[in-house]
């Protein structure tokens, strides 16, 4: 009988530690996404404030631009069509 109520004690105990480990890790958490979104509204307010200095820079997103995708309309009646 003392052994269960031992390991019911270090159940809890461990129980306790992992509510507070995940307590910290969740502020934690919380402080980094904060601070991400922070450094994102930041880096934002830099760029403009670049482009309003020298307006002809290309920003980094502006220097290669994606080439649009080919594409052709194919009607399907060519696609039966087959040489036989």
């Amino acid at each position: 009988m003392t052994f269960q109520w031992i390991l019911i004690g270090t159940a809890v105990l461990l129980a306790l530690v992992a509510f507070v480990q995940a307590r910290r890790t969740t502020k934690r958490l919380e402080r980094l996404t904060e601070s991400y979104w922070e450094l994102r509204y930041e880096l934002a307010q830099l760029r403009a404030r670049v482009n309003r200095l020298d307006p002809e820079q290309p920003t980094p997103r502006a220097e290669a631009p994606a080439a649009p995708a080919a594409t052709a309309f194919v009607p399907l009646s060519s696609l039966k069509r087959g040489e036989p």
